[in-house]
């Protein structure tokens, strides 16, 4: 009797405290009180639920308990000792016009503008349970340098223990870019948890959002109180496969390639091959769930809004000079107003000059006046105001190359220098057989045998030399495009202003360490009654006519260079290969799993950078389609490339070398590997990295996986190798050369690998587009008339014999052509004024452990010695690849950059 009368007595005092309360609505917030030993917490519950019950206590206190199950129960326990707490969450500020800013202004003074719950790191150990998670709403304070800071008080058990993690509810209308939360009070010591998320608006979903501590932990070193909330976490990220993805979603799912084209247009022009799958593999991408082609369900439909998991986003952190919005405006603005001036498609340039004037006259954009104010700020480099007419121009900064010399791009030593140290170091490779012969089915595309035969080449070597002691000495190194770009040869061909032979081209190694090109064959396959044509040119400074064809030759080789290092060297190898690790690193490992944490700053930004490419880069008749030589083939070739080149394995820098037979190991070498050709900048300056780059990942894959049994009993982690292996590249999943996953070793080349193609590799076939692609006889992006030897008519060839310049000119891309694909390589070059370079800023989470925090100094240490090795490289007259007069310095994998178009600098992530 006495315990019911007290329980009664208890609920009376709540009554009469909360009087006024109740009578608006029986779930409301209980005002805290504090005396030394009683205090009632601030939570909504309702005193009246059946499941309210007070057991016989003197004093008691109300928790509230988050389950799971977004369903709120009281509890009630006896008298402890208690701590306050306060949080601060910093909050990047939003500009909000929309209606529901009155609302969400109305929250902010209620003090409600966001919910916060923290939990427990560990499970309570009396009742095995979860504790109870302790809530409290967070106000807004002060606005501070463009952040807006949230407090919330708490009133916490003694023994609550650690914080495990923190739950976010945005009671506003609009989502919120949270940059971390910080709690203070604790014995043990701030708390502190990074963020960088958009959190959701509880309108749009009604789930929490859960951040982990920045402290890392393997899966089966989770503190019990965080199991629960790391599984869901990923069920979440995975999503189930299931309908439209809306913006504001984090789900990480697969799809193949299949909405380059318009498969419902009426244009079969607009129409494009799937690819990912048996008939033409390729990594896949990250699933939109946009609807189905009527026409081909098999199809995704286009639309303005490409999803990507809100994170993945160019985030309010980035100020308008990002680079993503510069890629943006020019692919929205400027190319379609240079397509409104350039009336006639296939004009070309009449003379040189014509050319030199793109960078001291311009090209008037009169196009432009409505969007000029906002232009002007995002692509200063390419938008001027001429003040003394008033014109608005396209006007082009001249490259570094030739700033330093005019004249270099005629050069056949600077042609051969550039395979080594220009925009595409990765397809010179040594010849290891003679005579060169095609591995092509002689029935369809013709004889095999190369026409470079044994007398040409002796002859350009001289006599000291024959073909087989070259071979041996490991002298003669080739670009081979014969048997990729065969089969493409009659469709190309087909194709309107455009022409495409296989080639392949030879060059020496001289004594001074550079390379002298020897020869180049061009070759057609058969078509209709014709034979396969073949032709081999050698440069010729004897005869004016061999001279001219030789400058052709080198026009049209190296046009497929440019488009194999766009399509192969660039976008497939690095941004679409990356897309795959990105996924599966979201959907299996978690935000508090060590080797996310060490990925995620080389994803940043990637998934949106390959969206907006499907968008109106890559897609039918866009930037690649209608400037580079495969036309609306580009995006097959590339999947021909990844099915018959593209090795994980191989993606590390010191196999690819070995694999192209430029190196072989040497343990008395330095980086264990010696080069083929000594003077080999990219490698040189690359292999550094790639060591600074494995150090690093060595010293903190060690300290997480301190014994060989903990990789593979990591679940996560081995889920995460499978998906990648299976799903992301599926359609390689049976190629024996991936590597195994068993012991601490595996996973340091597995990572580091990663890790390169991010940052190094990206840095080096990126950031020098603009350098030495941006004067574009240099490295012309397609070729747009066969050469005069193949099949000319009299009158062919006797124009050719009176203006051959004009053939070369002709040859060249059209004006459109050139100036489309200057203007994106301006942007593609741009170093964003808040560029994240690797080893630049350390990682909250790396910080916070003093393991990886004095790793982090001694790889940030190692980034700042190459920048100085690769500066002394550059002033030593011996290295003639990178040294001379109107050389350009190689300096693509210096670590760190100023903003702008700069051709150096290694940020973390593919984010351009």
């Amino acid at each position: 009797m006495q315990t019911k009368l007290n329980h009664i007595s208890i609920k009376i005092e709540i009554i009469k405290m909360l009087k006024p309360q109740l009578q608006q609505s029986t779930k409301t917030l209980i005002p805290s009180w504090n005396t030394s030993t009683l205090f009632l917490a601030s939570f909504p519950i309702n005193i009246f639920n059946k499941n309210f019950i007070l057991k016989k206590k003197n004093n008691f206190r109300v928790h509230h308990n988050y389950n799971g199950a977004n369903t709120i129960k009281a509890v009630l326990n006896s008298t402890e000792k208690s701590i306050g707490v306060k949080a601060v969450v910093t909050v990047q500020k939003q500009v909000n016009l929309n209606l529901s800013r009155g609302l969400d202004d109305i929250g902010d003074l209620l003090g409600k503008s966001l919910l916060l719950w923290i939990v427990a790191a560990e499970l309570d150990h009396k009742t095995g349970l979860e504790k109870p998670s302790i809530r409290s709403y967070a106000h807004r304070g002060l606005d501070v340098d463009g952040d807006t800071y949230y407090e919330a008080d708490f009133v916490i058990p003694e023994d609550f223990g650690e914080v495990g993690a923190i739950l976010v509810e945005n009671e506003h209308h609009k989502e919120m870019y949270v940059k971390n939360i910080v709690i203070d009070g604790f014995v043990h010591g701030k708390v502190e948890i990074t963020c960088n998320s958009w959190v959701h608006s509880k309108f749009d979903n009604p789930d929490k959002r859960i951040f982990f501590t920045n402290k890392s932990y393997l899966p089966s070193q989770t503190p019990s109180g965080v199991i629960r909330l790391r599984e869901e976490e990923l069920v979440t990220l995975r999503g189930d496969g299931v309908g439209e993805r809306k913006v504001f979603e984090r789900i990480y799912d697969y799809d193949v390639y299949n909405d380059l084209g318009e498969v419902d247009s009426n244009n079969d022009d607009a129409k494009r091959p799937i690819l990912g799958g048996k008939k033409l593999p390729y990594p896949r991408r990250c699933r939109t769930g946009r609807q189905r082609s009527k026409k081909d369900p098999l199809y995704e439909t286009r639309s303005n809004f490409v999803y990507v998991p809100r994170d993945e986003a160019f985030s309010a952190v980035k100020s308008l000079t990002f680079s993503g919005n510069t890629v943006y405006s020019a692919l929205h603005a400027v190319v379609p107003a240079l397509e409104s001036v350039v009336s006639d498609p296939d004009l070309g340039f009449p003379h040189f000059p014509a050319i030199d004037s793109l960078f001291n006259v311009g090209v008037d954009m009169p196009g432009l006046s409505d969007k000029k104010s906002s232009l002007f700020n995002i692509v200063p480099r390419l938008i001027k105001s001429i003040s003394e007419t008033g014109k608005d121009v396209l006007l082009f900064e001249s490259p570094q190359l030739v700033q330093r010399d005019t004249f270099s791009w005629f050069r056949d030593v600077e042609f051969a220098r550039q395979t080594l140290a220009g925009l595409n170091p990765y397809s010179i490779r040594l010849v290891t057989e003679w005579p060169l012969r095609s591995k092509l089915d002689p029935k369809v595309y013709g004889p095999p045998e190369s026409e470079i035969t044994k007398e040409l080449i002796e002859n350009e070597i001289g006599n000291n030399m024959t073909v087989e002691q070259a071979v041996q000495q490991k002298k003669l190194f080739i670009l081979d495009y014969h048997d990729l770009l065969l089969p493409y040869v009659n469709k190309v061909n087909e194709l309107k202003g455009s022409v495409l032979y296989g080639s392949r081209t030879i060059f020496f190694l001289t004594p001074h360490g550079t390379l002298k090109p020897l020869a180049i064959e061009l070759t057609r396959p058969p078509i209709d009654d014709k034979p396969q044509w073949k032709e081999v040119y050698s440069p010729n400074d004897w005869n004016a006519t061999g001279a001219w064809l030789w400058k052709l030759a080198k026009a049209h080789v190296l046009s497929h260079d440019s488009g194999y290092h766009q399509l192969v060297s660039h976008w497939l190898r690095t941004h679409c290969c990356t897309e795959p690790y990105i996924i599966a690193t979201n959907r299996q490992l978690s935000a508090m799993h060590p080797i996310y944490r060490l990925l995620h700053p080389h994803f940043r930004y990637t998934m949106e950078i390959n969206a907006l490419a499907r968008e109106a880069l890559i897609n039918a008749n866009g930037i690649i389609e209608s400037t580079f030589f495969p036309g609306k083939y580009s995006m097959e070739l590339s999947s021909i490339a990844y099915g018959l080149e593209w090795r994980f394995d191989q993606e590390a820098l010191p196999q690819n070398l070995i694999s192209r037979v430029l190196a072989e190991e040497d343990p008395n070498e330095p980086h264990g590997l010696k080069l083929a050709i000594e003077d080999y900048p990219f490698a040189n300056d690359g292999l550094v990295l790639w060591d600074i780059l494995k150090q690093w990942v060595t010293n903190y894959v060690n300290h997480y996986y301190p014994q060989t049994n903990l990789i593979e009993s990591d679940k996560e982690l081995q889920a995460w190798w499978s998906e990648i292996k299976n799903v992301g590249h599926g359609d390689k999943k049976d190629e024996p050369w991936w590597p195994e996953l068993k012991t601490p070793n595996d996973l340091i080349g597995i990572i580091t690998t990663i890790v390169w193609v991010t940052s190094g590799h990206h840095a080096a076939v990126n950031f020098g587009q603009y350098s030495y692609g941006g004067y574009f006889p240099n490295r012309p992006t397609t070729a747009r008339s066969k050469m005069p030897t193949e099949d000319p008519t009299a009158e062919e060839w006797e124009w050719f014999l009176n203006k051959p310049e004009e053939a070369l000119l002709r040859c060249f891309p059209s004006q459109i052509q050139a100036t489309k694909v200057m203007t994106i390589l301006d942007v593609l070059s741009n170093h964003s004024p808040d560029e994240e370079y690797i080893g630049e800023n350390i990682e909250p989470y790396w910080a916070e452990d003093p393991v990886i925090n004095a790793a982090f100094e001694v790889f940030s240490g190692k980034l700042k010695e190459l920048e100085g090795i690769i500066d002394g490289r550059n002033n030593d007259s011996k290295l003639n690849n990178r040294n001379g007069a109107g050389v350009i310095p190689y300096e693509l994998l210096k670590p760190y950059s100023e903003p702008g178009v700069t051709g150096k600098g290694v940020p973390y992530s593919i984010s351009i």
